[in-house]
């Protein structure tokens, strides 16, 4: 017999299927039109993250996927891949580093310029964090041109170059 949670509220998180999952998830995202600049769709995952449900089902869904990964570290993009990396980092019980813009991170930096589909910026992460062969799971919001993602697989890759030996 369902709990009185469950008669109202459909079923509990466990028994939804993934499809239903992705849903929810789907439903809490809104598309704001012509933001940052006309004829651009910009989908707004902050409203995701306002419904602890669907927010709870994005982790969830993260961790199901990398879980059997054997992931080292995962490193998440300012800003909100610093949201979503670090309960992920937290759920599979491995390292979280974040990946900042300039000047945002104390102490040694190295850093990787990138282009975006408005300009052209930087990241950087503190040297030492990642160890040469570790096996890191890079966290971000969006892909639009993928420049921000390429800069930190090159950011990674150049770390272990230096330091592998």
């Amino acid at each position: 017999m369902p709990t009185s949670s469950q008669a109202t509220d459909g079923p509990s998180t466990a028994e939804r299927t993934s499809q239903q999952k992705k849903q929810i998830i789907s439903d809490s995202i809104r598309g704001i039109p012509d933001f940052p600049k006309p004829g651009i769709l910009f989908w707004d995952v902050t409203t995701l993250m306002l419904s602890p449900q669907a927010f709870q089902l994005t982790i969830d869904l993260l961790v199901e996927r990398y879980k059997d990964q054997k992931v080292d570290v995962v490193a998440g993009f300012e800003a909100r891949g610093l949201i979503f990396g670090a309960p992920l980092a937290l759920a599979l019980g491995c390292a979280f580093v974040p990946l900042r813009k300039p000047g945002k991170l104390p102490g040694e930096t190295i850093s990787e310029s990138y282009i975006t589909e408005y300009s052209t910026d930087r990241i950087e992460m503190h040297t030492g964090a990642i160890t040469a062969g570790q096996r890191v799971v890079l966290v971000d919001d969006l892909i639009a041109t993928g420049g921000t993602l390429k800069a930190g697989v090159n950011l990674v890759g150049e770390w272990w170059q230096r330091n592998s030996g």
